[in-house]
């Protein structure tokens, strides 16, 4: 599933691409891809005729501002891409959601596992009221609320694995399993550490280093897995350089110990056992 740095990269190449072109028009090829209005055919009908201002980004959602105070919220989930392209491309079979753009160009939205979802907001409400999903996460990781002091405050009582606290979307926005993995590698705590456990310089070095990762993996747009793509069909570069995450059996970039990968409530966590040992 993308993760915050894979759609802050689409974030900024929408940005490049799509501003301040009117909406002609589109077409919605799979029903349930629209999550709001109910109407695909009322959800074309309200975006024609506008334009985009500027594309932002929450956690894993991407809010597209657009004229006269409307919105288009866009959550990705675990396959989906948006592609700016000609409309002359020949369609991919997942095409979910088509937006057309003057001189021939398109937006579109391709998804596999068909659980994205897009929600257009009309300019009398907010983005909030209309996509839940955003009443409940916490604050950016790049903002002043994700202080030392509230990042403590969150972990000094919780009796979980840390990893399992990180990929809580209330108390971080954006942050998965990928960075999470990263994040503890480079902090030395084993996924296992209950919260509570962790002493408040423990918890500040995460803080950083959760900041870190992410950055760096924006600045190399992105992971590279077999979903993920930027708006021109190109994937990211972090993969390569990933501390543990994927690289489960092979030696750890720091100490040469075989990487190692566990499963905390489901997911896969990738440590090193040697610097991030077990308390």
């Amino acid at each position: 599933m993308p993760e915050l740095p894979e759609v802050e990269t689409v974030r900024l190449g929408l940005n490049q691409v799509t501003l301040n072109q009117e909406i002609q028009g589109g077409d919605v090829l799979l029903d349930r891809t629209i999550a709001s209005p109910n109407s695909p055919l009322e959800f074309l009908t309200q975006l024609q005729g506008l334009s985009i201002v500027g594309w932002h980004r929450y956690g894993k959602y991407l809010l597209a501002e657009l004229s006269a105070g409307n919105w288009l919220g866009v959550h990705l989930r675990m396959t989906g891409q948006l592609l700016w392209m000609s409309q002359a491309e020949p369609l991919h079979k997942h095409t979910r959601v088509r937006l057309l753009f003057p001189n021939g160009q398109e937006l579109r939205f391709v998804d596999q596992r068909t659980f994205g979802q897009l929600w257009f907001v009309p300019c009398d409400r907010t983005p909030k009221s209309i996509i839940t999903g955003l009443q409940n996460l916490g604050p950016e990781p790049f903002s002043d609320e994700f202080s030392e002091a509230y990042f403590a405050d969150w972990l000094r009582d919780r009796q979980r694995p840390i990893k399992n606290a990180l990929l809580d979307q209330t108390l971080v926005a954006g942050v998965g399993n990928i960075y999470a993995d990263e994040a503890l590698f480079l902090s030395g705590i084993h996924p296992k550490t209950l919260c509570s456990t962790l002493s408040h310089s423990n918890m500040k070095l995460l803080r950083e280093n959760i900041i870190r990762v992410l950055k760096d993996s924006i600045a190399a747009r992105g992971t590279s897995f077999s979903d993920f793509c930027d708006v021109s069909g190109v994937n990211g570069n972090y993969g390569g350089i990933a501390w543990v995450y994927g690289r489960d059996g092979e030696g750890c970039r720091t100490c040469k110990t075989r990487i190692d990968r566990v499963k905390l409530a489901g997911r896969s966590a990738h440590f090193c056992p040697q610097c991030q040992r077990q308390p």
